[in-house]
């Protein structure tokens, strides 16, 4: 078995608006993870741009700190055994015209801006992201149904 890891997911505003909340939070619960952080808001520009600052010499940088300042967000955090890789195979690869089916892009982004979901890409950032997007911690809670999970 590998390491029990939290990482960080975000629902972009256009999977808000195009109400697809529930059917994200469905795969990532139906996979076995379980939730520890919740939060819907939209986020202020010091948060967007602390968040995304590593990319802010990329030319889409603009761009993307208005998107994702222009509606909604659902944040959240999920725990599980190597739930960063697990996650990221559950969301799929940036541009939704060429993710899987089956993947949570795949399925439901045919953009690579507007993309749907984010999620923490390695230990580092899932550490870094939580903290920003949940300074008051997480909710430590275990599932009996965990048993039926892992070995």
């Amino acid at each position: 078995m590998g390491d029990l890891q939290t990482t960080f997911v975000m629902i972009k505003p256009d999977g808000v608006q195009r109400g697809l909340v529930a059917d994200i939070i469905g795969r990532f619960e139906t996979k076995g993870l379980r939730m520890v952080g919740l939060r819907q808001l939209t986020p202020s520009l010091e948060l967007a741009e602390t968040h995304y600052e590593v990319h802010k010499e990329r030319p889409f940088y603009g761009g993307l700190i208005e998107f994702i300042t222009s509606g909604p967000v659902v944040a959240m955090a999920w725990t599980g055994v190597d739930a960063i890789s697990v996650a990221r195979n559950l969301i799929g690869p940036t541009d939704g015209r060429t993710a899987a089916p089956g993947t949570i892009r795949g399925d439901f982004a045919m953009d690579i801006g507007h993309n749907v979901i984010h999620g923490s890409d390695g230990e580092d950032t899932a550490v870094f992201e939580l903290g920003l997007w949940f300074p008051e911690g997480l909710v430590d809670w275990s599932r009996d149904a965990e048993k039926h999970i892992y070995e």
